[in-house]
């Protein structure tokens, strides 16, 4: 059992090159959009919300791309149990508007990107994305 579901995108935009969207959390790390949903919400409206409400953007789910992360972290001195579900998302422009939940973000390409992501467990997804979405290019699905 889970004391909060959140979900969320590794967001693209393909311009000369493909650019992974990270965001810069006040706590100091950087991480994707994200958010917990909301009920009677699923996963994938969740994550289309959180990224228009995080960062401006109007975006589009890549079919087939699901990942599951897990973690535990204290909120208010108490233990909580955390799973995020992420998704990829195609963005049509890199203008972000940032709400106030975040100090700042970039657009990296996907060495940067996955240098600068903070957590383990987010490069992984990342990686995995960034996999999903060479296959999906090569076989003409995106872009």
């Amino acid at each position: 059992m889970y004391d909060e579901v959140s979900a969320g995108a590794v967001v693209f935009y393909i311009g000369n090159d493909v650019e992974y969207l990270l965001l810069h959390y006040p706590s100091g790390h950087w991480d994707f959009p994200k958010g917990n949903i909301e009920f009677g919400e699923t996963p994938e409206e969740a994550a289309l919300r959180e990224i228009r409400e995080e960062a401006g953007l109007d975006v589009v789910l890549v079919p087939g791309f699901r990942e599951e992360i897990e973690y535990f972290y204290v909120k208010a001195g108490r233990r909580v149990r955390k799973k995020v579900i992420l998704f990829l998302a195609k963005a049509f422009s890199k203008e972000v508007k940032l709400s106030w939940e975040h100090v700042g973000y970039v657009w990296l390409p996907y060495s940067q990107a996955l240098a600068k992501v903070t957590y383990p467990n987010s490069r992984q997804v990342l990686a995995k994305a960034h996999k999903y979405l060479l296959q999906s290019l090569k076989k003409g699905d995106q872009g």
